[in-house]
């Protein structure tokens, strides 16, 4: 794949032609979506077993702090295998309402199964897409939530997908977040481990720790709460934070850390 660095997508398009490379960075895009979604799909069946033996309390950290009430609509973004639809199904209730967007086929067959065992189908709605942009109007959810999903986006389609979501949600709305977290100027040695391998074998390692509040309040975000945890070592956070015009429900409207350290690595 040809790499044009930090060109404008006109400007990369057009020396990509100079080169004789008649492929697009829409062409590169989607490429790489397809990959993605080949990955998450062998990997559907397996990803509990590995991987949600320590992120499982981090997402609960961050559903507790959303708190989705009885009758809410709520979007959850890259739903994964399904653990924090059933917890946001059980939360909003018979009057509430979920949608769930993920890319991969394999992920949205686990998820359906855990909700049918559940008996939650019918309150929740999957999509299989790409984001963004976020195909609903204006204002259309009360809340939305992702786990370890914000993280996989490339740096330079964080900011976009921020703006969708303040656009998706209500005035006031609430956006809850588990994800990989920068730890700032003292690096963790696995955090410079996971940054060395997603810069130069981004198909292996897909994700990296990112500043949530620092992308949170660009975004134009308030009221950001955070909380700092770890797994085996590995700084990673759990938040929530308002669209703008919020109501004054919670307690600041500038960022609380929680420097939390407990440790979450070996968690059943």
């Amino acid at each position: 794949m040809t790499r044009t660095g930090g060109l404008t997508g006109e400007a990369s398009d057009r020396l990509r032609k100079i080169m004789g490379d008649t492929r697009t960075q829409e062409d590169d895009r989607a490429e790489s979506l397809r990959a993605t979604q080949r990955f998450y799909d062998r990997l559907s069946r397996a990803y509990d077993l590995l991987a949600d033996a320590g992120e499982h309390t981090v997402r609960d950290r961050a559903l507790a702090l959303l708190a989705a009430a009885p009758g809410e609509r709520v979007l959850e973004l890259g739903f994964g295998t399904g653990h924090g639809l059933e917890a946001l199904a059980r939360a909003v209730g018979e009057d509430g309402a979920v949608v769930g967007i993920d890319l991969s086929s394999g992920m949205h067959e686990v998820a359906c199964k855990r909700l049918e065992r559940a008996g939650l189908a019918t309150r929740v709605a999957l999509r299989r897409e790409a984001v963004p942009p976020i195909q609903y109007p204006d204002g259309s959810f009360d809340a939305m939530f992702m786990s370890f999903t914000l993280e996989l986006f490339p740096a330079g389609t964080i900011p976009t997908l921020l703006a969708e979501i303040r656009r998706v949600l209500r005035a006031g709305g609430r956006l809850g977040i588990a994800a990989m977290n920068a730890s700032g100027q003292q690096e963790r040695p696995l955090e410079r481990v996971f940054r060395f391998m997603h810069r130069h074998f981004p198909h292996i390692v897909d994700c990296q720790p990112i500043d949530v509040a620092g992308l949170l309040h660009a975004a134009g975000f308030t009221q950001i709460e955070l909380h700092g945890l770890s797994i085996w070592s590995l700084p990673v956070a759990a938040a929530v934070a308002c669209s703008p015009a919020a109501a004054t429900s919670r307690s600041t409207q500038s960022v609380a850390q929680n420097t939390a350290s407990g440790e979450v690595g070996s968690a059943g």
